[in-house]
């Protein structure tokens, strides 16, 4: 809907997230790629599991952080119950899900998927410098520097207010 609206103007994600549904966050992604507007992420406190996932798929130049937020990488999770053949097919499934985090994780951040395997082995806090170094994040920045950002009175960034 929001790309058939206006395919020119970003779409802003604000994330303050530790995670949730790796199914839900890769449906997200596939929406994110399709759509034609940029896709502007902003981690604005915690973008853990999945929610950094999804923060690394902004569009390349604008997926932000605020100077004290984290950011948590790990490797993507699941469970199983029932028969052994029903358990063997679930963790088929979630290795193929996690070499496809991997591949897309090291698109978005330009490391080696040998680092971004071993980085997902267990929980991997940064902190805002070292997402942006890792290549998670493009900008850190403070919200009342942020001039491409809107507004809280919905006005651009440089417009006076209306009313």
């Amino acid at each position: 809907y929001l790309d058939s609206e206006d395919s020119g103007k970003p779409i802003y994600i604000y994330i303050n997230s530790p995670g949730g549904s790796v199914l839900a966050g890769m449906a997200l992604y596939d929406t994110m790629q399709h759509i034609k507007s940029p896709v502007v992420t902003i981690n604005v406190g915690l973008a853990g599991s999945m929610a950094s996932f999804l923060l690394a798929s902004g569009e390349k130049g604008k997926r932000i952080a605020l100077p004290h937020s984290r950011i948590m990488i790990h490797q993507a999770m699941g469970g199983a119950q029932g028969q052994a053949e029903d358990i063997k097919v679930e963790a088929t499934q979630i290795l193929q899900i996690q070499n496809s985090i991997v591949r897309l994780y090291a698109k978005m951040t330009g490391q080696p998927e040998e680092t971004i395997e071993k980085d997902l082995m267990r929980d991997n806090f940064m902190s805002a410098e070292e997402a942006k170094e890792y290549g998670l994040i493009d900008q850190i920045i403070q919200l009342n520097d942020a001039t491409d950002l809107p507004s809280r009175t919905g006005a651009q960034a440089g417009e006076a207010p209306k009313g």
